[in-house]
C-alpha cells in the first residue's frame, strides 16, 4: 500500500471511531455471546445492523447471505461468521465501475441537498480533486439565496485554483446555469460543477427551480454526460434517506456524497442509503480538507469500520 493510501486509509479509520464504537461492539458480543448459530443469534445481529443505522432492507440482505454462507460451509461457531459477515457488508455496498465516468468525460455535475450539510464546501474539494487530476474545472455559483454563499464558494475556486462563473446574491439561479454551461462550452470545459441552493425538501418552488436548471442543461448542452450528485449529512442517519427519496423524485440521482463521516456514530447509513435507494455513495468526507474528501471504496470502508489493515499493496 502506498504511503498516501496509507495516510488515507489511516483518516477513514480514524474518522469512523464513533460508528465502530457503535457497530462493531455489539456485533463482537453477539459473535462473543452465543455459542450456537440459530435463530436467536441472527435476530441479535439483525437488531444490532439496525441499531446501528444500516437499515432494514441492507440488514434482511446482509443476514440472507450470511444464513446461505452459513448452510452452504457448515459453519458451527458464530465466531466463525465475522469474516462473512464482513464481505457480506461489502457485498450491499459494491460501486459499479462505472461510477467514476463523470470525471473522464466531458461533464455537468449538479450538487444538489438541503442546506448546511456541507455541499458548496463539497463542490470546491471535487473541483480540486478534479484539476489535480490534470481536468480543465469551471464551478456555477447557483446558489444565489444564501448571501454568503457565492463568496464561500468563490474562497473554494480561488484555493481549487479553478474559475467561477455566477455568485451575485439575488441573481437568477437558472440564468447562472444557462451562463455557465455556455461558458463551459466555450472554453472546453471538461467538467461544470453546479453549486444550488441549500432546497428545503418541502419548498415546491425550489423543487420547480431544480427541474428548470435540468432543462436548461439538456436543452442547451445535450451531448455532456450529466450526474446530479446529493451531498448528504453522516450525522442525520435515517433523515439523510428522507431527503434523498424527496431530491430523487425531482432529480435523477447519480450519486451520493457523504459529508462529516468522522463525526457521527451513525455510519451504517452509508450502507442503508445505496441499499435503499440503488444509487451509488461515491464520495464521503472525513474532515475539513480536500484531501478528506475522498473516492468511496466500500472494502477500505468496511475494513476501516472493522479496523482491519489492508493486505493487499
Amino acid at each position: 500500500m502506498s504511503e498516501e493510501k496509507k495516510g488515507l486509509f489511516a483518516r477513514l479509520k480514524a474518522g469512523l471511531t464513533k460508528t465502530r464504537e457503535n457497530i462493531v461492539r455489539g456485533i463482537d458480543a453477539v459473535l462473543g455471546g452465543f455459542s450456537a448459530i440459530d435463530d436467536d443469534f441472527y435476530e441479535e445481529l439483525e437488531e444490532i445492523l439496525i441499531m446501528g443505522d444500516i437499515g432494514v432492507n441492507a440488514t434482511a440482505a446482509i443476514v440472507e447471505r450470511l444464513r446461505k454462507e452459513v448452510k452452504e460451509r457448515h459453519i458451527k461457531e458464530p465466531a466463525e461468521c465475522k469474516e462473512l459477515l464482513i464481505e457480506s457488508i461489502k457485498e450491499q455496498m459494491r460501486v459499479d465501475e462505472t461510477a467514476y465516468d463523470f470525471e473522464r468525460e466531458q461533464s455537468v455535475v449538479m450538487v444538489i441537498g438541503v442546506n448546511g450539510v456541507g455541499k458548496t464546501t463539497s463542490v470546491g474539494k471535487l473541483a480540486g480533486k478534479l484539476k489535480d487530476s490534470g481536468r480543465k474545472v469551471l464551478i456555477a455559483a447557483a446558489d444565489t439565496f444564501r448571501a454568503a454563499a457565492g463568496d464561500q464558494l468563490a474562497e473554494w475556486a480561488k484555493r481549487a485554483d479553478v474559475p467561477m462563473v455566477g455568485g451575485n446574491e439575488g441573481a437568477d439561479p437558472a440564468s447562472v446555469v444557462f451562463d455557465a454551461v455556455n461558458a463551459a462550452k466555450a472554453r472546453g470545459v471538461d467538467v461544470l460543477l453546479i453549486d444550488t441552493a441549500g432546497r428545503l425538501h418541502n419548498k415546491k418552488n425550489l423543487m420547480e427551480e431544480l427541474r428548470k436548471m435540468n432543462r436548461i442543461i439538456d436543452r442547451e448542452f445535450p451531448d455532456a454526460h450529466r450526474e446530479n450528485l446529493i451531498v448528504l449529512d453522516g450525522t442525520t442517519g435515517q433523515n439523510a434517506l428522507v431527503q434523498a427519496r424527496e431530491f430523487g423524485e425531482v432529480a435523477k440521482l447519480t450519486g451520493i456524497i457523504l459529508t462529516k463521516m468522522d463525526g457521527t456514530a451513525k455510519g451504517g447509513i452509508a450502507v442503508a442509503i445505496q441499499s435503499e435507494l440503488k444509487v451509488p455513495v461515491k464520495y464521503i468526507g472525513v474532515g475539513e480538507t480536500i484531501e478528506d474528501l475522498q473516492k468511496f471504496d466500500p472494502d477500505e470502508f468496511v475494513n476501516a469500520l472493522f479496523d482491519r489493515e489492508r493486505t493487499e499493496a
